[in-house]
């Protein structure tokens, strides 16, 4: 397929499913690297071995693995808590465990219009340039694609799934923080970067918010920030301590959603997401938030921190999915790693028929 035009595959007619549309699986690469979680690694494994049994009970889990062995591990790890035909694993070799970010895209069409699942291959640089290597990591799009027998489209331009959040319905959110940072598409202005947004993911409102929270080594993904739980209606994290470094860029953030007009002119609704207690490994503060969820078919998947605003949090999430359970599960030693669920995750959506 042709690489780099504005549209996904030309037409102009696929986009980006919102999260909470069906998944005819969930894609993640199974955590491996030590040094992205210095001594708690066998903690990771465990919660994400939960993780992977709650998914599998509405929906498929495809797993990357480093080779053989490594997926016999991963084998012995899921044994007792999920069936086997519910995980396929993938013997696609990974710098790293972040799927949001260096995973394929999925968007989606109507069959009657041609290849009606598409995944986009953008170009990944481990943030900025972070992280090397990340070779392995840039490689895995095409051989998602091509695991599942779809077309890829191989786009010029730096993103990572994390930097995004889709509505479905032509409404998608980011932030200048991390989109307009020189260490991903420095000869792109904003403008250009919107256009190509809305072409690629099939939007026509983009909604800038400024800076994330402290401790996120992505410069500001939205994922730890806002995220849609309905077509109209965002949940997004507020820090109620004004001495608290994240306090001034949370009320940017949310006074710019409070004057959003959706394309129908209605009002964007919001809902404040509590921020857990700080989280800190030695003098490092860690990103812990709520708003790092992933939505499964049946379940949500809530990271939680050992504080008092995690039943808040659960609460919240459970009157915005009320079709779907709330799996809370203790990410104390998962964002060691500078991430949690969202960031491990990468939907594949049901095929449009």
């Amino acid at each position: 397929m042709e690489e780099g035009s504005q549209r996904a595959a030309g037409s102009g007619a696929y986009r980006m499913p919102a999260e909470w549309s069906s998944h005819q699986a969930t894609w993640i690469s199974w955590p491996h690297n030590a040094d992205t979680w210095p001594g708690h690694l066998p903690g990771v494994e465990r919660t994400m071995a939960e993780a992977v049994g709650a998914l599998a009970s509405s929906e498929l889990v495809r797993v990357n693995v480093r080779d053989a062995a490594h997926g016999y591990h991963v084998q012995k790890l899921l044994a007792g808590r999920v069936p086997p035909e519910r995980v396929v694993l993938h013997q696609f070799p990974t710098n790293d465990a972040w799927c949001r970010d260096h995973g394929a895209i999925f968007v989606t069409r109507d069959a009657a219009d041609g290849a009606p699942l598409l995944a986009l291959d953008f170009e990944y640089n481990a943030w900025g340039g972070k992280y090397p290597p990340y070779d392995l990591d840039n490689a895995i799009p095409g051989r998602m694609a091509g695991a599942l027998g779809i077309p890829v489209q191989h786009i010029p331009m730096v993103l990572e799934g994390g930097s995004i959040e889709v509505n479905g319905k032509g409404v998608l959110l980011t932030t200048e923080q991390c989109l307009l940072n020189e260490n991903r598409n420095p000869a792109l202005d904003k403008a250009t970067i919107e256009a190509r947004l809305k072409g690629f993911f099939g939007v026509e409102q983009v909604i800038w918010l400024g800076d994330g929270i402290v401790g996120d080594d992505t410069d500001g993904h939205i994922d730890d920030l806002t995220r849609f739980v309905a077509e109209d209606q965002v949940v997004t994290v507020m820090e109620s301590d004004p001495a608290d470094p994240n306090y001034a860029a949370l009320q940017e953030n949310r006074a710019r959603l409070a004057s959003v007009r959706l394309p129908d002119g209605r009002p964007l609704r919001v809902i404040e997401l509590p921020m857990p207690a700080p989280v800190f490994r030695g003098t490092e503060r860690l990103p812990a938030s709520y708003a790092n969820f992933y939505v499964g078919n049946r379940v949500v998947l809530l990271p939680t921190f050992d504080c008092p605003a995690d039943e808040e949090a659960a609460a919240i999430l459970a009157r915005c999915f009320p079709g779907r359970r709330i799996v809370s599960l203790d990410c104390r030693e998962v964002v060691v790693g500078l991430g949690t669920f969202h960031c491990l995750t990468q939907q594949v959506p049901v095929t449009p028929e």
